[in-house]
This record gives structure tokens, C-alpha cells and sequence, in this order.
């Protein structure tokens, strides 16, 4: 038996020893939705989260049910709180984003946030208890940095929507005169 496989299988049973998805299975899954399909000529691949976010608001409740389906698969493994926030900064990242019209589908295509959720998970379950003690500080760092980016679109889109909203208003008084 290799070295992790006890804590492998300790951790891919849930409570009360209910079933937890493989992670082959969310790999399948996560690539099913953000890269089964290929631009020829071009290597750019993509999935049905690119696909679905063309259907504004129906789109992106169905894409994020996968990406939470994953989130919660990563807390019944015992992933560690900050992983677990890094995984929900990626998934609020791509929702954030994806939800603008057209930049939104091609940000979709470029995150791929289920695969690097489900490459989290995986590189949980392999490290084990002492991997994940070793990891600590550099998931903080990378946190704070992620919180900064996030902070940083937040604000943008903020400014955006100010403008955006003055500029309209400004046109329809303009128009009513």
C-alpha cells in the first residue's frame, strides 16, 4: 500500500461514511466543463462553462452548481480552510468576471477555475496532513494576493458601473430637454 493511501481512503469517505467523489471523477467533470472542446488551428480549448455563459444569469446558476458541487467534495476531504477560500476566490473570480457580456466568455475560456479547483483538491489529498502544514504560509501569501486582485476588480467594476450609470443618466436628460 503506498504511503497516503490510508489517508487517501480515510479521506474520501464523507460523514457518516456516505460516498465522496473520486477525483478522476471531478477531473472528468471539471474538464467536461472547462476544456472537452478544441478550436482547431488555434489549441484554445474550452468547455461548457464557456458554452453556458452565453445564456446571461441560467448560465452561470448552472455552472456554479458544478463548481460548488466540487467546492463541497473538497470540504468533505478535510481540505484546509484558506485551500478552501482559494477554491471560492476562483470560483467568485470566474462568476465575477465571467457574468460581463462578451469578456466574460472569454475570460471563461481562459480561467478554467473547475480544473484548477479540482488540481487543489488533488494536491491536498497527495500531500497529506504534513504537506499541508508545509504549505501553510505560501497559501496565506498567495490568499492576500488573490484578496488584492479581487479588491482590485471589485473597485474597477465599481468605477465602471458609476460611470457607466452617470453617463446614462446624463444622456437621458439630455434627451428629455
Amino acid at each position: 500500500m503506498p504511503p497516503n493511501q490510508e489517508l487517501i481512503d480515510r479521506r474520501a469517505s464523507g460523514p457518516a461514511g456516505g460516498r465522496v467523489p473520486e477525483i478522476a471523477e471531478l477531473q472528468t467533470l471539471a474538464r467536461w466543463m472547462d476544456s472537452v472542446f478544441e478550436i482547431p488551428g488555434l489549441k484554445v480549448r474550452f468547455g461548457l462553462d464557456a458554452i453556458l455563459g452565453l445564456f446571461p444569469g441560467l448560465g452561470d446558476v448552472a455552472t456554479s452548481l458544478v463548481a460548488f458541487y466540487i467546492l463541497q467534495t473538497a470540504q468533505q476531504r478535510g481540505v484546509s480552510r484558506l485551500t478552501l477560500a482559494r477554491m471560492a476566490a476562483n470560483i467568485l473570480l470566474d462568476w465575477g468576471v465571467g457574468s460581463i457580456p462578451i469578456l466574460g466568455d472569454a475570460f471563461d475560456v481562459y480561467w478554467k477555475s473547475n480544473h484548477r479547483n479540482v488540481e487543489l483538491l488533488r494536491q491536498h489529498v497527495q500531500a497529506g496532513d504534513e504537506g499541508v502544514r508545509r504549505t501553510r504560509t505560501g497559501d496565506r501569501l498567495f490568499f492576500a494576493m488573490l484578496i488584492g486582485v479581487l479588491a482590485v476588480f471589485l473597485v474597477g467594476s465599481l468605477t465602471l458601473t458609476y460611470f457607466t450609470v452617470t453617463s446614462l443618466a446624463a444622456l437621458l436628460r439630455s434627451a428629455v430637454s
